[in-house]
């Protein structure tokens, strides 16, 4: 479920992008889900062809899935829009994005540019397969998932639940959003099959005065006869959009790095490094998986590298926590969900201390290491704090709903006492989230203001945004 704040920012992000009629349809599919073209007319009170080039734009954009739903008891279908929260925030990433391929294949940067300004689009020249290809291989492209698949969300309801009474299974429950986006995704073997030698149109592509690069919308012909806009592709065109998950996951490695550089020992930046330099194709995005040779050959090319002997530096890596891996004797991995973690927490934490003082910053510490209840008097002996102050504390924190707490009855002794236990809410992340969207929302909209002063400060304001969505990417996508 997206916060309140996170549907403001997400409207702002369309609004910016394609103007205010497209961000309209796209508030209505954020608060209300997945709805079919005549609902989504019906709640905006716009005529069906403004609603259908909406759709049409926030497809090409990678914005919105469709997918055919039943209708009612037979065996007819209806065709259902769902907006897609997270790429849509990830348009604000694009500079990013530039900046990763710009470090690593510099060659195919106009190529993504081009790709990220069209959201989906099908190459038209031969002569920039190459290029292209590069980033197919690194899985940097993608093509387009399935443009409307078949969900039924009543059978999967069903599936789910009789799966929950099967005895000893353990399933991370995904929304009815995931679901979609998993059922239209293709196979990994589809999504990044290489562009063929000799493409059928080249000839004609490069006696055409188009672009290098054409943007394919799905088809506007099919929208003439069709009442609930028919968005599929022609069979022998292929889309191919930027991978968001790759580029999310190079953020990931990066923010890691540079996360726990201020933190290691004298001697050790140049293999942590050289680690995060010979990383592999990850086969997951929780952790990065380094050949030991590659790792030698990286540190060769840095001062003093070539004098560290191969003892050193396994002694190095098992320090950093990086273990040897399990199907590669001669490989090490390192599990970025542990560093992505304590950031997280020490994100939060950082704001407590600010907010409410060291006392504060102590306490919730506490409560987020145990996760679990923790009587009062616990916290007093632990924190060696003053009892005044350990109860004044835990009131201000539970009042503004950092934590929760439940009183225990005790029937020990000739009668009964009470005592209280707290514990961190489940939902204060979700509470951090929406306050971080906040921020992002006021950054973006000092931004656009049309006022001097402002003007002046534009560039710090974007630089303040670009640091501030380092954060939100560390709770909403790492």
């Amino acid at each position: 479920m997206v916060s309140q704040h996170g549907i403001l920012l997400a409207v702002a992000i369309i609004s910016d992008h394609f103007g205010p009629l497209v961000s309209k349809v796209c508030r209505c599919l954020l608060r209300h889900g997945a709805l079919p073209l005549q609902e989504i007319v019906r709640r905006l009170e716009l005529s069906p062809g403004q609603v259908k080039n909406s759709l049409l734009v926030l497809i090409q954009h990678n914005c919105v899935q469709a997918f055919n739903a039943p209708r009612g008891n037979g065996d007819k279908t209806v065709t259902h829009y769902l907006a897609i929260f997270d790429n849509i925030v990830h348009r604000q990433r694009f500079s990013k994005f530039l900046s990763i391929i710009r470090a690593d294949i510099p060659e195919s940067e106009a190529l993504l540019e081009g790709l990220l300004q069209n959201g989906s689009i099908t190459p038209a020249r031969e002569e920039i397969r190459m290029n292209f290809n590069k980033l197919v291989f690194a899985h940097y492209v993608e093509r387009c998932p399935k443009p409307e698949p078949f969900f039924d969300p009543l059978v999967d309801e069903q599936s789910t639940s009789s799966r929950k009474r099967a005895p000893k299974t353990v399933e991370i429950a995904l929304s009815i959003d995931k679901k979609v986006v998993n059922t239209a995704a293709l196979s990994d073997a589809e999504r990044f099959s290489e562009i063929p030698y000799i493409m059928e149109d080249a000839s004609n592509a490069n006696d055409s005065p188009r672009s290098s690069i054409s943007g394919a919308k799905r088809k506007h012909n099919a929208l003439e006869g069709d009442a609930e806009l028919d968005s599929t592709i022609a069979e022998n065109e292929v889309l191919w959009r930027a991978n968001f998950e790759k580029f999310t996951f190079c953020l990931k490695k990066k923010f890691c790095a540079d996360r726990k550089k201020p933190k290691l020992k004298v001697g050790t930046h140049p293999i942590w490094e050289a680690f995060f330099e010979a990383s592999l194709m990850e086969r997951d995005n929780n952790s990065v998986t380094s050949p030991i040779n590659g790792i030698m050959e990286r540190l060769g090319q840095k001062e003093g590298g070539t004098s560290m002997t191969l003892d050193h530096i396994t002694r190095v890596l098992e320090e950093l926590n990086c273990s040897p891996s399990s199907e590669d004797p001669d490989s090490f991995i390192l599990d970025l969900s542990r560093i992505v973690e304590a950031s997280r927490n020490e994100e939060i934490e950082s704001l407590v201390r600010k907010k409410y003082g060291q006392e504060a910053f102590t306490i919730f510490r506490l409560l987020v290491r145990e996760r679990g209840p923790v009587e009062t008097d616990k916290i007093i002996d632990t924190t060696i704090l003053d009892k005044q102050i350990v109860h004044g504390t835990l009131y201000k924190l539970w009042k503004d709903d950092y934590i929760d707490t439940e009183r225990i009855l005790s029937g020990t002794g000739t009668g009964n006492t009470q005592y209280f236990v707290w514990r961190v809410k489940n939902t204060f992340r979700e509470q951090f989230i929406d306050n971080l969207c906040h921020a992002a929302l006021n950054l973006r909209q000092m931004g656009s203001k049309d006022d001097t002063k402002l003007r002046n400060r534009k560039n710090i304001l974007i630089l303040a945004l670009t640091r501030h969505d380092d954060s939100l990417m560390l709770f909403q996508d790492f």
